[in-house]
């Protein structure tokens, strides 16, 4: 049988399961999906929604992702009630099963949001990725908040140009934001810094606990502002001068964890969103062969993150870009240079 035939036959094959299993009731027909709120969902009055929103869950696909611990121990939900409304979240956003050839013709719509330089977006196959939290760390000076500030200018470019045809929402950890630096990168590529500076929204994290809550508070103003870029500079900072000594690091990583997850969340919530961490570096002074570099956080960060690069210096305003981890790319570097009109090749 061809390849042709034996496809055929699959499709006709799962068309007919999914007529027994999958098809939507008549009420639901009735209602498109997209119109559905949390109001819709059953036992949601007006204090429950009030808590779900001060919360930062806005949304049905919001509420289906938060985990129930989450929804009874920090929104303030009854037990009971948190399995109801969490259930009939999932309900309504389909969470089951696809099948691989599903989620590869959506991967091939996927816009990725250039960096600047050829050669970089070429390691990334493309640029960075949407849907995905992508962690840059390395030493002091590697170029971490220049490329922060890059792509905040790049993601407002059109989807032919490499950008998203969004906004940028920049939390920042350690006062390093700079306008400046923005309208040098918006002038080089001859755009109007005035409305560049317009549409990244700064939010000035204080400490962790602020941190955290701003994430958590990040939903209405991602649909308000159509954000499509959510960077954290730095992921850590707060957590390390915070939480000082061994007797505290399993309350952190514990923190930590949590903190990560709502950005990974915010990223499957609204899949056209790229999310951008800042991580900082330590050495290991008992390694004697490779690089005795590593980034902060240990495998907590480690396994939350999507794609995992690390930047060091080269030659003069050169530096160099490793992939360290991504499902998809290889272990790789290239160069990309830092001048005063941005990231480039």
């Amino acid at each position: 049988m061809s390849n042709s035939n034996s496809k055929n036959s699959y499709y006709s094959v799962m068309g007919k399961k999914k007529g027994k299993t999958e098809t939507e009731s008549e009420d639901e027909k009735a209602i498109p999906k997209s119109s559905y709120s949390l109001k819709d969902l059953p036992g949601v009055g007006e204090a429950t929604l009030k808590k779900l929103r001060d919360s930062g869950i806005i949304s049905i696909r919001t509420l289906a992702m938060y985990p129930l611990r989450i929804l009874t121990d920090e929104v303030g939900l009854g037990t009971k009630t948190a399995e109801k409304l969490a259930k009939a979240a999932q309900d309504v956003e389909k969470m089951g099963f696809k099948s691989a050839d599903a989620i590869w013709e959506k991967r091939k719509l996927l816009h990725k949001l250039t960096t600047g330089s050829h050669n970089f977006d070429e390691l990334l196959r493309g640029g960075i990725e949407p849907g995905a939290l992508t962690e840059l760390y390395g030493e002091y000076r590697t170029g971490k908040t220049q490329l922060a500030h890059q792509l905040c200018v790049n993601v407002q470019l059109q989807y032919e140009q490499g950008g998203l045809e969004g906004n940028a929402l920049y939390i920042d950890s350690e006062g390093t934001f700079r306008p400046e630096r923005i309208i040098q990168m918006a002038s080089a590529r001859d755009l109007d810094y005035n409305q560049v500076l317009r549409k990244i929204t700064i939010g000035r994290a204080y400490n962790s606990d602020h941190q955290i809550l701003l994430i958590r508070k990040a939903s209405s103003i991602i649909e308000e502002k159509s954000i499509k870029l959510i960077i954290v500079d730095s992921l850590i900072g707060h957590f390390r001068s915070e939480y000082i000594g061994r007797g505290t690091l399993a309350s952190r990583q514990q923190i930590l964890n949590t903190h990560i997850h709502d950005l990974l969340r915010l990223s499957e919530v609204y899949e056209e969103l790229a999310v951008v961490v800042t991580n900082q570096v330590s050495s290991k002074p008992d390694v004697f062969y490779g690089n005795p570099t590593t980034h902060t956080g240990g495998h907590i960060v480690a396994h939350g993150s999507t794609i995992r690069i690390f930047l060091r210096k080269g030659k003069g305003e050169q530096r160099v870009a490793k992939v360290v981890d991504a499902p998809n790319i290889p272990e790789s570097d290239t160069i990309f240079t830092i001048t005063e009109d941005g990231i480039q090749d």
